[in-house]
């Protein structure tokens, strides 16, 4: 049994925002020796999170407007109260970011068969920031035979 592990960071554009990972991790796949087992992709940050979809442009555009009528941007949150704690001086107000990101997953799980992410006809794996633009960090730990 083998373990890799691998860490990128991805530039992100403002306000929410989504990329496809698949060519990330096919090419750390494509130069390592495990032909059958698993990559785990870990988001390391409390305010983006992943996700395996379609990545078509109109379906990205529904999952931004849903995510932002489930955590309105403009509405009240306790979080964004920056003068009752702790901060650094350049806080963002954004507390419906993190409430977004509890909605869905930090991390996935995808099996690597014979070299290749197992992933069906369209699906793709995806980090979503949900307070962009930012430079975000990904560890890819890859993990079998």
């Amino acid at each position: 049994m083998t373990i890799t592990n691998h860490f990128i960071d991805i530039e992100t554009q403002g306000g929410i925002s989504i990329h496809n990972l698949n060519s990330y991790i096919q090419e750390l796949l494509t130069a390592n020796p495990v032909k059958n087992g698993y990559v785990l992709v870990f988001a390391r940050h409390t305010t983006t999170a992943l996700f395996i979809n379609e990545y078509e442009e109109r379906l990205l555009d529904d999952i931004k407007v849903y995510l932002e009528k489930l955590a309105p941007p403009d509405a009240k949150y306790l979080h964004n109260d920056l003068h009752l704690r702790v901060v650094p001086p350049d806080e963002p107000i954004n507390g419906h970011s993190h409430l977004m990101a509890i909605t869905l997953n930090n991390s996935e799980y995808i099996p690597i068969v014979e070299g290749n992410l197992a992933l069906g006809t369209w699906q793709a794996v995806m980090l979503i920031d949900l307070d962009g633009p930012r430079k975000r960090n990904l560890l890819i730990q890859i993990f079998g035979e």
